[in-house]
């Protein structure tokens, strides 16, 4: 019972996560203003010190987290980062400074990297050969909290700032006091790391975990590549659509709800089968492709109707995320899935910290009255290109994977 129960709970974790980056979007840059008297351009400066502080966290503290459960087990670092989080919601919902919302988003960055024990969670309980159908489940999960997490907080935040926070609070406390009952260890003592690592748990140590195989090092290119690309969007989006289309924040919000339902479906409903037909590496290959080709669309889209026919296809690079996350852990003991999880998800963190200000500075550059041609979509143009170097790398890093694909199909 509680088993069946498990997985449900993981997805339900896996959305308040995200759920925890989105809520804020639209609101905490209108907390921050008010904290400074309604000073915007101190507060741009502001929410951008915040988002970086915030991907740090996740650098440095997923890692920690992922090795912790390879020795104690995912139950508890789920269930403390579950409190952790819903704790910090309450912080930010009657932060009476601009230096306690900072607190605030730090503690948010900590406990919202217990998302590297859910993967690990789902490596302990999946068999091999179906790991990417249950990463697919995740991404529905993230796609499903990157469309409830800013339409909640554009929706409540517009009847008082503080209220989203609320709200969030109640339901991640909520969550945390159902997985006492319902979720089970995943991760059986005989198979735990036989003591803590601080060399495993601190983010280089657990980076070095990627180059012990030359597939595993390839795939971590690849991943530092797409995660990079996908900063474009929450970098650069709303001012482009703004700049280009003449976009209002609703016009914004059904958008990014249309790419969320879009890539949900495709991790949701069509990586299990996808991949059982396919196997991991076209999933990945095919992915990076579609993923390319839909940023190409969107940096080069010059009306809206254009730009949101490119989301279809974008959506299909929801099947790179969870095949490649399959073919990683293939490539790890039992008691390495946390720290695996951990070092994928500090790969996100560097990301975090870099791209928001590559992209801002290439949009800015592009629209500036230094250019002759002006090119509005030239961060998309850019993530199209990572995507593709991505794409080359991904070829390369899995052709182990592609003959033993190939050889299992010839087999059935």
């Amino acid at each position: 019972m509680k088993r069946s129960a498990a997985l449900p709970f993981i997805f339900v974790t896996v959305v308040l996560d995200v759920l925890a980056f989105g809520v804020i979007i639209p609101v905490l840059p209108k907390l921050i203003e008010n904290f400074l008297g309604g000073d915007t351009a101190r507060a741009a400066t502001y929410v951008g010190i915040f988002g970086t502080v915030w991907a740090l966290m996740q650098f440095v503290f997923s890692p920690v987290l992922g090795v912790v459960s390879d020795r104690y087990g995912r139950r508890p670092v789920i269930l403390l980062s579950n409190f952790g989080l819903g704790f910090d919601y309450l912080l930010m919902a009657v932060a009476p400074t601009l230096w306690w919302l900072f607190v605030g988003r730090v503690i948010s960055g900590i406990t919202g990297a217990a998302f590297t024990t859910a993967g690990a969670y789902i490596a302990d309980v999946t068999p091999k050969e179906k790991r990417a159908a249950g990463y697919g489940v995740i991404g529905a999960a993230w796609g499903l909290g990157f469309i409830l997490g800013p339409a909640m907080g554009g929706v409540l935040g517009n009847i008082n700032p503080r209220l989203p926070f609320w709200v969030a609070a109640g339901l991640t406390l909520a969550n945390a006091c159902y997985g006492i009952f319902v979720l089970p260890e995943s991760h059986a003592p005989e198979r735990r790391s036989a003591f803590f690592d601080w060399r495993r748990a601190n983010p280089l140590g657990a980076l070095k975990l990627l180059m012990r195989h030359r597939e595993l090092f390839g795939l971590a290119g690849v991943l530092l590549l797409y995660y990079m690309a996908h900063q474009a969007y929450p970098s650069v989006f709303v001012l482009y659509a703004d700049y280009r289309y003449g976009w209002n924040t609703r016009d914004v919000g059904l958008t990014l709800a249309g790419l969320g339902i879009c890539t949900s479906i495709v991790q949701g409903g069509l990586i299990r089968p996808f991949v059982a037909r396919f196997g991991e590496r076209t999933s990945v290959l095919l992915g990076l492709t579609a993923g390319a080709v839909a940023m190409t669309i969107f940096g080069m889209a010059a009306t809206g109707l254009g730009f949101c026919a490119g989301i279809p296809v974008s959506s299909m690079m929801g099947l790179f995320g969870p095949a490649a996350q399959g073919l990683m852990t293939h490539h790890v003991s039992a008691d390495e899935q946390g720290q695996l999880q951990g070092a994928t998800n500090s790969i996100m963190g560097i990301t975090g910290m870099i791209g928001p200000a590559l992209f801002t500075s290439v949009f800015a550059s592009a629209i500036g009255p230094s250019h002759a041609q002006r090119m509005p979509g030239a961060p998309f143009l850019l993530a199209g290109a990572f995507l593709a170097t991505a794409l080359i790398g991904a070829a390369w890093a899995t052709k182990r994977d592609g003959a033993t694909e190939l050889a299992a199909a010839v087999e059935s």
